[in-house]
């Protein structure tokens, strides 16, 4: 078996575990929000974990891990290509917390995925933590566009099933399209990336961590 016919097979056993229809957490006191930055020209790959508090947000920990890509780039397989450097990122940060953030956000997607296991899912059933995929772009299915208040969403369909929202986060401006990971359902992630978006588009989560590997990578570049 080839490396991405095994990947694909890891994807269509890990799914099993997905939970993708319970009760996501009530309360939110800390989530966690990962994201990746690559440099086409070196094979450089940083993954950054931040850890925000609510009410505001702000931000009490964090790490970052450089690596070299050790996947090849294939839609459908990127979790295989980012989860290596976050889960370094994520042990260095779950060392300095009391406890586990109650909810982690991905740069990424969730069961809104072709086989039903993108990175929010991949990341959630490894560590066993409720997980959501925000992403800037849709993958897969289709949608309506939801309406232009806050909060408003229009369901993505694929084979007739929906696999996530496009939720709008801001009156009047482009929605986010997210699925669930693991350990939650649809209405309770579009309730928590809600809280998250309190002044922007993309979660707190997402702009911190983005931030923070676009850093660690600008780094890296100046001393690979």
């Amino acid at each position: 078996m080839g490396e991405v016919e095994g990947a694909e097979a890891l994807q269509d056993e890990l799914r099993r575990l997905v939970r993708p229809d319970v009760p996501g957490p009530e309360l939110v006191t800390t989530v966690a929000g990962f994201d990746v930055a690559y440099d086409a020209d070196t094979d450089l790959v940083a993954g950054a974990v931040v850890v925000l508090a609510a009410p505001r947000w702000d931000v009490i920990a964090s790490a970052t891990a450089v690596s070299r890509v050790s996947f090849p780039y294939i839609p459908g397989l990127l979790s295989f290509r980012e989860l290596p450097p976050l889960l370094e990122a994520w042990e260095a940060v779950l060392s300095r917390l009391a406890a586990p953030p109650d909810l982690l956000v991905c740069d990424g997607h969730g069961v809104a995925h072709p086989r039903r296991f993108g990175l929010a899912c991949h990341l959630g059933v490894t560590v066993d933590l409720p997980t959501i995929g925000v992403a800037k772009t849709p993958f897969v299915g289709e949608h309506s566009t939801p309406g232009p208040r806050r909060g408003e969403r229009a369901p993505i369909i694929l084979d007739g099933e929906a696999v996530g929202a496009a939720l709008r986060t801001r009156d009047g401006v482009r929605e986010v399209y997210l699925s669930v990971g693991h350990r939650t359902n649809l209405d309770s992630a579009c309730r928590w990336v809600l809280e998250l978006c309190p002044r922007y588009r993309l979660p707190e989560t997402t702009r911190s961590a983005d931030r923070l590997s676009r850093s660690a990578l600008a780094e890296a570049r100046l001393t690979s």
